[in-house]
């Protein structure tokens, strides 16, 4: 599949090869979903973008967005990337400090902001962005606001005042922004998206129009994708994974209906929209399989019954038949054949009850999901085993990807005609992956190393930071993902750990443990810690206490000591410690919701060079993930 040079060439081919197929699905007030076609789409682009031009932005501009999804974001996206400028995304949960560094720090002279909260943080914190000059808001604002804005050196518009301004120009020259959009090249900056974290500065990964193009001819392979489908978009827009469903959507003439990652909400918008797809995080397809489970509980009784025996058919007849079609993935050089054999007669014996489960049960689940849904994408973290094996049971069909922002963010993805489940799919086209050790050497398939990937979705590097691209990305192309994985025979991929620091939850909320745990040991009954929560719902940490403080303070409060470890389990002991975590670590003191540490395990022994420290007495990740693997299962069960 050939595809245009630019994304906004693509949209504008799509708008005149099929104009009156809907791009977007938004609610009215009245919470309804009213449609928006590809030309109204285009047209909308194109006075939003001549907006800007009379605004003074221009080629080469960065243009900050700080908004979650939600139809005006995909507008304003393609109007900033037809003038050639590149946006600066963001979502409305990020700090006043962050957006403040965000904005600064790529030189923005103007940013789009979702409602008045977002231009609060920014105002707070102008001195940060000296050559900020102008803010556009989607939603309403007051005149106080405008006026506060005016006394800071800024001019608040709505949206609606920059597309009157564009409509006028357009109107005057109809044909500028078309002019604009062809001057576009596949090399040019598109978005520089700045990593999550608690670091002292967030990195800002810089992706072409080409990183995401090089992605979307990989589709047809992956999914079934036919003009008029919908997408429900639930997640973050300003995240990678997000964002390529944006573009995804509209190369194959499809339509985005934006909802929220709330059960309620979402599960009243799929019957409202009856979507075919979906991306996700693994917590949203957790917290739907949890729902379900929670619905059968309440009801107990037999239905209870049938429910939790017609799940275990499915599981069962899932995996027989994935072992006689081959879908089983392939570390160590099955054989198929022999696979097919054992595989093929427990199907046939498990075909006649899972058609029952369908009848009984599964049907009604599927009608939940609006009745059309042919299949769900998940990535941003590590798809949970159970939630897997479930989907799989009542015959919804969930692809796992993987990927990084720094890769935009696609490199391998399930495919619909053979998901293998227990890996996160085949490498996209063009794409090369290979998995090394420690000296640099390509490793064969079922031997686990660190993945490197090279592609045309490999970022341009980070922004105003050489030394670091130079750290994560070679001369010739090769970039250091930072994980650690296997490659099976089918050219596909295990996950198996980090190599790198960043801890992904499973809401896929990147977490920098570093700064956590240097808080936490600000504490005066800790000598040492290490956050652990890698594709988790929460965070949870090893804490070692300082001995001597411990007993001081048991000796101190007639608590009882037998022995160090005994005393470490009483609970006087461990409130102790819990209240200084909480302390620490929190809003108070510049720390998100899930960044807070929910449970801890306090070990008797401290970390030791050679063991768990390296010779720089830095604390070796996975070293200690694997010596207390027992104790970190313990905090998430």
């Amino acid at each position: 599949m050939e595809l245009e040079r630019t994304l906004p060439l693509v949209i504008k081919a799509r708008a005149e090869t099929m104009p009156q197929i809907n791009i977007q699905y938004a609610k009215d007030e009245a919470g309804q979903f009213k449609p928006k076609t590809y030309e109204a789409f285009f047209k909308e682009v194109q006075i939003t973008a001549a907006g800007l031009l009379e605004l003074g932005e221009k080629r080469g501009s960065h243009i900050g967005l700080i908004s979650d999804n939600r139809q005006e974001w995909l507008v304003t996206d393609i109007a900033v990337l037809s003038i050639g400028a590149a946006d600066v995304p963001r979502g409305c949960d990020s700090t006043d400090k962050e957006i403040a560094y965000i904005l600064g720090f790529s030189e923005c002279t103007l940013s789009f902001a979702e409602n008045p909260k977002q231009v609060e943080k920014i105002l707070s914190q102008k001195q940060e962005m000296p050559l900020l000059k102008t803010i556009v808001v989607y939603d309403q604002f007051d005149a106080a606001l405008k006026n506060k804005a005016s006394e800071s050196g800024i001019t608040l518009l709505h949206f609606s005042e920059l597309q009157g301004l564009g409509k006028k120009r357009y109107e005057q020259n109809p044909d500028e922004i078309l002019r604009e959009i062809d001057k576009g090249q596949r090399d040019d900056l598109a978005t520089i998206i700045f990593t999550s974290g608690t670091t002292g500065e967030p990195k800002g990964v810089m992706l072409s129009h080409g990183n995401f193009l090089h992605q979307l001819p990989s589709l047809p392979l992956i999914a079934d994708l036919r003009p008029g489908d919908i997408w429900l978009s639930v997640l973050p827009v300003w995240h990678s994974f997000e964002r390529i469903m944006q573009y995804v959507a509209p190369c194959y003439y499809n339509g985005i209906a934006y909802s929220k990652p709330v059960g309620s909400i979402m599960l009243a918008d799929f019957k409202a929209v009856r979507p075919q797809w979906m991306a996700s995080v693994p917590r949203i397809w957790e917290s739907v399989r949890d729902g379900i489970y929670r619905n059968i509980r309440q009801h107990g009784g037999l239905k209870k019954t049938l429910f939790n025996f017609f799940v275990s058919v499915g599981t069962a007849h899932a995996y027989m038949r994935n072992m006689t079609l081959g879908l089983l993935p392939n570390f160590h050089g099955r054989i198929r054949a022999l696979d097919a054999i054992v595989g093929f007669i427990p199907w046939m014996l498990l075909s006649p009850l899972k058609a029952l489960g369908n009848l009984l049960v599964f049907n009604k689940l599927k009608a939940l999901l609006g009745g059309r849904f042919k299949a769900g994408i998940s990535g941003g973290g590590a798809l949970p085993s159970q939630v897997d094996k479930f989907f799989s049971a009542v015959g919804i069909t969930l692809l796992e990807g993987y990927g990084l922002t720094e890769t935009a963010p696609v490199i391998a993805v399930r495919r619909m005609s053979n998901p293998r489940p227990g890996c996160v799919g085949q490498i996209i086209l063009n794409t090369e992956v290979k998995v090394v050790d420690e000296k640099g050497n390509s490793l064969p398939p079922g031997h686990q190393g660190l993945i490197m990937v090279r592609g045309g979705q490999v970022m341009k590097g980070y922004y105003k930071k050489p030394e670091l691209t130079a750290k994560v990305l070679s001369s010739d192309g090769w970039f250091n993902t930072g994980d650690l994985g296997m490659l099976t025979y089918d050219n596909e991929i295990k996950i198996t750990g980090r190599a790198k620091d960043t801890i992904v939850l499973r809401g896929g909320e990147n977490v920098e443990p570093a700064p956590i745990e240097a808080k936490i040991n600000e504490s005066e009954w800790v000598s040492q810690c290490m956050v652990v929560g890698q594709d988790q719902k929460y965070l949870a940490a090893l804490i070692v206490p300082k001995q001597d403080a411990i007993m001081a303070f048991a000796q101190e409060n007639n608590i009882p000591i037998v022995d160090y470890e005994t005393l470490l389990l009483q609970p006087e002991i461990n409130e102790l410690i819990a209240n200084d975590v909480a302390d620490l670590v929190g809003p108070h003191t510049g720390f998100k919701p899930f960044e807070r540490v929910f449970k801890f395990k306090l070990l008797a022994k401290p970390f030791e060079v050679g063991r768990e420290l390296s010779h720089k007495q830095e604390i070796m990740r996975h070293r200690v993930v694997e010596l207390y693997k027992k104790e970190i299962a313990e905090l998430f069960e």
